[in-house]
């Protein structure tokens, strides 16, 4: 029967390739359940603690993990195809691509369970907030530009991968060509943005849930991004503002150093309304 195999696989690559592939289908599909298997029983388990950060975690992790798993698994399955060239380097490139791409995923929700682990240690509902405020502004900020920054980075590795595009990127870098000066007069503006929202972080002339007057109009910063900001206006309108526009403009924060606001309270009463009770 082995030999038999050997023989019909050596004649015939169709049958080989169809022999692979189903062999690479029960390898995966055994894998997801007993991965699902492991799963539920470590949701079970942290089901029963105390911290919701373990459920949060799970649920973050497990879909980025499977496809690491996955995008090996067709690696190595592709190895086995060696002999046809074409085939082996699509399936090469695939499982380049979905690894890189799993590997930036699994990082980014990384540092979101990290962000969210620190904002629920954050209590906003007091009175005095203002240090609260001020981490929980710091903890968003730094999220955001670090799962940019992770983007970014793992998206330039992606397309090192093509040929075409790293011979594109090595002739841009040895040549200050037109193209390159383009590339960099678009990118200095995000990239100014994103710096500016790292000097907010740092310094926090603004905090979320701050009262501010801006172009004159009163509200409370509901979030900050990267690139602009939200402000929640008293009538329930939202005015969005480029990040950068807060570090060349005035604005008026009536919190900036405290939760408490004093305000002006103007009572038209009669002469004759008794003081004392008012």
């Amino acid at each position: 029967m082995i030999e038999f195999l050997k023989n019909l696989f050596q004649d015939n690559d169709n049958w080989r390739l169809v022999f692979i592939t189903l062999v690479f289908l029960l390898f995966i599909s055994l894998f997801l359940f007993i991965f699902n298997k492991v799963i539920k029983r470590f949701e079970k388990r942290a089901s029963k603690t105390k911290y919701s950060i373990d459920n949060f975690l799970i649920k973050l992790l497990k879909v980025p993990a499977i496809w690491i798993i996955f995008s090996t698994a067709i690696h190595i399955f592709s190895s086995y195809l060696s002999d046809d060239a074409e085939f082996f380097n699509i399936l090469t490139k695939i499982s380049q691509i979905l690894l890189i791409a799993s590997i930036g995923w699994l990082l980014t929700q990384s540092v979101r369970a990290v962000s969210k682990y620190s904002q629920n240690k954050l209590d906003i509902s007091t009175a005095d907030n203002r240090e609260a405020r001020s981490k929980l502004t710091q903890i968003k900020m730094f999220e955001a530009v670090i799962i940019a920054i992770i983007i970014i980075v793992f998206i330039a590795i992606a397309l090192m991968t093509f040929e075409t595009v790293r011979n594109l990127g090595k002739g841009i870098l040895a040549s200050a060509g037109v193209l390159g000066i383009i590339v960099g007069l678009a990118a200095q503006r995000s990239a100014g943005q994103i710096l500016s929202g790292l000097q907010i972080a740092i310094t926090q002339p603004i905090k979320i849930d701050d009262v501010v007057v801006i172009e004159g109009e009163w509200g409370k910063i509901e979030e900050i991004n990267i690139t602009y900001v939200l402000v929640k206006l008293w009538d329930e309108r939202r005015l969005v503002v480029p990040i950068d526009y807060f570090l060349k403009n005035p604005i008026q924060n009536w919190t900036s150093t405290t939760s408490h606001i004093i305000g002006t309270v103007y009572l038209y009463v009669s002469y004759e309304l008794p003081l004392d009770p008012i």
